[in-house]
């Protein structure tokens, strides 16, 4: 819930602190943000722009193909490495940045009981979601390339799960010592659909230029691979295409004269890298 993290929010016009007044959270300076009755706050600049968020309809087929198991794998990876970043601490943020419906941050608070955890991205319709997704969770509304609206070092452990990255302010949001939890995925992944059905496909040398990107703000603490394989029906595929970024950019009657060809069941590989770098 929000009341689980208010203490680790700023204010995105002037970092000060929020608290709550009735429906709303106000800052020192008189900024106020209003409490959305579906469990979120939005913590935007008047200026920004959410055209870049995820979709009503991508959120949804994110959800269906989540609750279905198929990435069962990678969830459980991330809550193992969770687990191992913060040995020892009994509470604590963890601050999922480009959480979307909070699918793996609920994960990761289950294998970390006594921590709460802020669900960080630009679609709110992803954030009603991730409302919900777990008791411990707050939802809020920001852009990932602005200033995130948490206080300086205040999150023991921050995820980023197919989403952007701001070294900067993963820097700072995070404590000293603590640490990311990157998933990105290699260039096998999807491998089978991408070619078949013209999806956006992910190049060799995705993880060098992510720590190319990091290097000046995190330290290199480990990494493993999460390779498996899927067994997916003509709908599971139509939603793995509908819930990333190949949704933006799949002509639909091109698709489905594609999904014809595919055999049924098809089988694909999920494959991921699962990142580890401290502060």
């Amino acid at each position: 819930m929000l009341q689980d993290i208010e203490r680790y929010l700023a204010c995105p016009h002037c970092a000060q602190a929020l608290t709550r007044h009735d429906r709303s959270l106000r800052c020192p300076a008189g900024h106020s943000f209003d409490l959305a009755k579906q469990g979120y706050v939005s913590l935007l600049a008047g200026d920004a722009h959410t055209g870049t968020g995820d979709t009503a309809e991508m959120v949804a087929a994110r959800a269906d193909f989540l609750a279905a198991g198929h990435y069962r794998p990678i969830a459980e990876a991330l809550a193992e490495a969770a687990a191992a970043a913060v040995a020892g601490a009994s509470d604590g943020l963890v601050a999922d940045l480009g959480a979307g419906t909070g699918h793996y941050l609920a994960h990761v608070l289950d294998a970390l009981p006594g921590t709460v955890g802020a669900a960080l991205d630009i679609s709110k319709f992803a954030l009603r979601r991730a409302a919900k997704a777990h008791p411990r969770i707050g939802a809020v509304v920001c852009d990932a390339w602005r200033p995130l609206p948490l206080r300086d070092a205040s999150a023991e452990l921050m995820l980023n799960v197919f989403a952007p990255r701001n070294g900067p302010e993963i820097r700072r949001v995070l404590r000293p010592g603590g640490t990311l939890l990157l998933v990105s995925p290699t260039a096998r992944h999807l491998r089978e659909l991408v070619g078949a059905l013209g999806l956006l496909s992910v190049d060799e040398e995705k993880q060098r230029r992510i720590d190319e990107k990091l290097g000046p703000y995190l330290e290199p603490a480990g990494r493993r691979e999460v390779e498996f394989t899927l067994r997916l029906g003509p709908q599971d595929v139509r939603t793995v295409v509908g819930m990333g970024p190949s949704a933006w950019h799949t002509d639909p009657e091109r698709l489905a004269a594609a999904l014809a060809e595919l055999p049924e069941p098809v089988e694909v590989t999920a494959s991921v890298t699962v990142a580890a770098y401290r502060r």
